[in-house]
Order: C-alpha cells, then structure tokens, then sequence
C-alpha cells in the first residue's frame, strides 16, 4: 500500500481507509470510503490538540513531564498504580503501555463501557463473536437495523442499502427510520420480548427454517416453549407493537438474504446478553447464518486471528465501577472517565481522592481538567501503527504521514520507561511487522485479517456440539414505572465526549415544555440541568439525551450487567421537572 495511505483512527464501524495528501486528509476512492469522509475525520485537523504538557497547569517540557511521572511512580508501589485505559481507538501499537505497566506491576483494568453485555451473549448462543462484515450486508436483500442508526454510527453503509427492503426497529424514529419500507416504535428495554415474540410467531407459521434448526439448532422446539411462556397480547401491549407489525417483518424476510443489524443500545441494561441472545436467535429461526449476505451484525472482535506480542497479565479491575481512590497514581490514556463512566458524581468524588491524576491523550476534556500531569498523545498522522476493525475484516496500515514536535506516541513513552525499570521491549518496527504478518491482500487492493471468514459459521457454531445455545429461561418481569425512559444514543455531531458536545435533552411535545427550557433531569444516581429541544421523534415516555452530553452521567448507574460486565446506561428511568 502506498505511502500516503492510512486509515482513520477512529471509534467507528467504517474503519476507513484514507489518503493524505498535500497536508490533506481525503477519501481514499478504492476503499470503503464511497469517495466521501464522515464530518469527523473531514475537520479532523482543524480540532484543538493539547500542544504542551503541563504540570499543576503550568506548561513544562515533555522530558519534565516524564521525569514528573516518573517521580509519581517511584514513589508509589506497583499496586497503588491504575493504568486506566481506553478502548476507542483500535489502533494496535496502543496496547504498547499495558506492556509496561503489567511489568511493573500496576493494576489494569477490564469490564466494558460500550459493547460487553450484547458480545457476552452472542459467546453463549454461538461460542465465539464473529462479525457479519460490510461485504456481506451488502449482498443482502432485506435489512433490519435494529436499535442501529447508520446516518449517525456509520455513514458508509448507506450506500450499500440503496433499493433494499429496510426495517427499523427503534424507540426513535431516526432519520433511516422515516424512510424504512417498517419502522417498529418500540418501547424502551423490550426487544428481549419481541425477538421471542418473532420467534414464536416464525414457528406458528411454520416459516422456522427446519432443516437448518435440526443441524445447527436442535433445541428449537424447547426454545418455542419458552417462548409460549408470554402471553401474546400482554406482551404486545408491553412492548407497545401492534400483530400487524409482527406479521409485516415476517412477511419482509420470507425467503429473503436478511442481515439483522445491531447497535450498542440494546444491551445498555443489565439483562443485555438475554437481549443479544435473543435476537441471534430470531437469526438462527430464519436460519440466517452462514448464508451468504444474511447473519445478524453487532460489533465482531477487533483482534480475531491477531495474537498480541505485548505482556498484559496483570490484575485487572472493572472500567465500570473503578474506586479511584484506592490508588495513589493513575494513568489514564485515550479515555474520559469523568465524562464516560457511568455515575459520574461518585467517579469525581473518587478521582479526587487520588494523589497523582496522569492524563495522556490528544484533547482537552473533563478529565485534563482535574489531572496534575497532562501529557499530550501523538495523533495518528505523526506515528506509524496498525489498525484493526469490529466491524469489517480489514486491518488498516498507519504509516506516519509528518513529523511533529509536539506529543509523544505510546511506543516511545512506552519505551523510556521500559529503559528505566529494565524491562524487554522489541524495536516499534518489530511489533509494526508482527502486526501487519497478520495481514494478506484482497482483491480490491486492501488488506484483511487472515483466516477470518466473510461469512461465519457455515460449518456449524464454534459451541463445543457445533449448535446454537438457546435461552433456557427468561425473567419476564419489567421495571414498571411512571417515570421515563433514558435513551443515551450517540449524536450525529460528537462522538462519545469528542468533538462538538451536545447540550440538549431531546423531549416530546406532549410532555408541555418549551423550546430552549432549562430543565432538570433526575434519577437516583444524580440530575443534570440542560435546556430542551422538541422532538416528537422521540417517543412520548422517553429522555433523549445523546452520549457525551455534558452531565448525562450523572444519571446513571454503576451497576453492571448480569454477564460481560458492561455498563448499563440506560437502566435508570428519569424524571423532568422544570
């Protein structure tokens, strides 16, 4: 690949491949692009990058600022040293830090912020998270996105579902969904019920693929038992769908390539497996997988067939729930934690208990603003790397585009503390090409993982009996309330604390506020104040506040969710009041 072609850093399902020329970042026309760039990556220079360290808010040089860390940590013992990172750029050469600070001993962290519960179900229903890839949802006929909206997490698969069957399930009635052949309104924190109620109403049919169920999902029979454990019309009414609407998604994907399209949403509470587990089971009904141009998409693992060179054993605690306070020096790279974690009042309670606040990373943000030592990143364009992809099997090459005075990239600092506590480190190029030996050439010219499959489990799921798990109980009961539903999406405009923030709550007409009001949102965990817009998108019984809103965490919960330790936004319920 030439030179001047690199990829977008990133959090993103694209992971597009771009061009830099003339000190200009461009679409790169022979990859995934379309020929065009999100607004992020196109004003993606024109942001405001930390430019100089800074000690107790005066600026210093980077070698005091790494003589200042080194300070820190010499004066703490290696478990009284967090390295709280984040996982929103999928660039590889990143995962460098947590090679020296498992090796000094330092406490890591795990548990998810994002995509945890929804990837812990699909684990227990196929054995393993194989992503449905764009190539593939390309060659599909119908399309159903399901609490997904591509106009604001990725704009490049539009193009790929021009004259396609779109149907649209979702508590917001987004742009795609204005458009869509269905749009199913449905009430927050219920698709658990529907994707049964599907199921159940494919075996009333006999439009269940039976032939495939018995090879690769014998239980069926004991899964539509289950399923008849809801009564019908109660459910409907709880979820606030009409028959008619059922009888439409099955009457759309009859015989067709149907591609179940997921976002992050509906697992933000703390039954989020059951939910995933549900719908790839309503795939597995239409016997969806390993058919070419049909399975169900969420977000695969970025690091499938990608073995890591870096030491990162270590003990870890949850990202979720993390007592600062506990420690005496905390590194925190490529994250916002004041801004991201859930119950953020507790969260800088806690950060301000601790001795030693090290922030690394490229933009100012809640969390620059409470650390003693800031050490500005590199931003991709002045460090070579690889890039993977939770969406597509692309592994992207990041060759450096310039040179720069300003930041540190992670090898480097990685490495000037490695020097100092006498710890291994391969050269930055040996790790760059252990990286890209995992990489083979396409037809198109980009390059894929090696051994990963377009179309996942043909021969069978990656269980040990080779079948899909079903669920094998459900609890039915939902959180009745009067208060309202929290929708914490992700904007158009930012994404997550990046960027432009929004400073709105999204509400319907119905609920008799203003435009521009100031109101207060509240719920158990804490309130935030923010001024109104109208939106009767939004359904009438919820909040809609978009991620990285400032203050919306202070909303929500730090509980996690019964599997894959994820963070549950969306399971407070809220009031308004002005």
């Amino acid at each position: 690949m030439l030179q001047n072609i690199t990829a977008c850093p990133l959090d993103c399902y694209d992971a597009c491949v771009i061009s830099y020329e003339n000190s200009k970042i461009k679409a790169y026309k022979k990859g995934d692009t379309n020929g065009f760039l999100c607004p992020h990556m196109n004003h993606f220079e024109k942001n405001e990058f930390i430019i100089s360290p800074r000690y107790k808010g005066k600026e210093i040089s980077m070698q005091e600022a790494l003589s200042q860390l080194s300070l820190m940590l010499k004066e703490s013992e290696p478990n009284e040293v967090l390295h709280y990172k984040g996982h929103g750029n999928f660039a590889l050469m990143q995962d460098v830090t947590e090679h020296f600070f498992s090796s000094f001993g330092a406490i890591l962290t795990n548990g998810s912020l994002c995509d945890g519960a929804g990837e812990a179900g699909i684990i227990e229903g196929r054995g393993s998270n194989k992503n449905m890839p764009f190539s593939e949802i390309k060659k599909s006929e119908v399309i159903i996105f399901w609490g997904r909206n591509p106009h604001a997490t990725s704009s490049h698969l539009l193009p790929y579902i021009k004259n396609k069957t779109i149907i649209v399930i979702d508590p917001i009635k987004t742009k795609i969904a204005q458009t869509a052949d269905l749009h199913i309104q449905i009430k927050p924190h219920r698709d658990l019920f529907l994707a049964m109620i599907l199921s159940r109403f494919l075996y009333i049919y006999d439009s269940h693929k039976e032939e495939y169920l018995e090879k690769y999902a014998s239980e069926y029979e004991e899964y539509h038992e289950l399923t008849q454990s809801m009564r019908i019309v109660p459910t409907l009414n709880e979820m606030d769908v009409e028959l008619s609407q059922i009888e439409k998604v099955l009457e759309l994907v009859e015989g067709k390539k149907v591609a179940i399209v997921c976002g992050v949403g509906i697992q933000k509470y703390i039954d989020g497996a059951e939910i995933m587990r549900a719908i790839d089971a309503f795939g597995v009904m239409l016997g969806l997988f390993g058919k070419e141009g049909s399975g169900v998409a969420y977000l695969g693992s970025s690091k499938e067939h990608i073995t890591s060179p870096f030491i990162t054993d270590a003990k870890r605690i949850s990202k979720v729930d993390t007592e600062f306070s506990k420690f005496k020096t905390i590194f925190i790279q490529g994250a916002n934690p004041l801004s991201q974690m859930p119950d953020s009042l507790r969260v800088k309670e806690s950060i301000s208990k601790t001795k030693n606040v090290v922030y690394f990373g490229l933009y100012e943000n809640e969390t620059s603003e409470v650390a003693d030592l800031i050490i500005p990143a590199k931003s991709f364009l002045y460090k070579d790397d690889v890039r993977a992809s939770y969406s597509q099997n692309l592994i992207n090459f990041m060759p450096k585009q310039k040179e720069t005075n300003v930041g540190i990239s992670e090898y480097d600092l990685s490495s000037y503390f490695c020097k100092i506590y006498n710890i291994k480190l391969e050269s930055e190029e040996f790790y760059i090409n252990h990286f890209k030996s995992f990489a083979q050439e396409d037809e198109n010219g980009l390059f894929v993982v090696k051994s990963r499959e377009n179309t996942p489990y043909k021969e069978g799921f990656d269980t040990q009996s080779k079948e899909f798990l079903f669920l094998d109980e459900v609890d039915c009961d939902v959180q009745q309330s009067n208060k309202l539903h929290l929708i914490t999406s992700k904007s158009p405009i930012s994404l997550n604390s990046q960027f432009h923030k929004e400073q709105s709550v999204y509400l319907h007409s119905s609920l008799g506020y203003e435009e521009y009001e100031k109101v207060v949102i509240s719920s158990v965990n804490g309130s935030v104040e923010l001024s109104v817009k109208i939106d009767d998108n939004v359904r009438e019984d919820c909040v809609l506040i978009f991620s990285g809103t400032k203050g919306v965490n202070n909303l929500t919960s730090s509980k996690h969710s019964y599997e894959g330790k994820n963070a549950i936004y969306q399971e407070n319920r809220v009031e308004v009041n002005r």
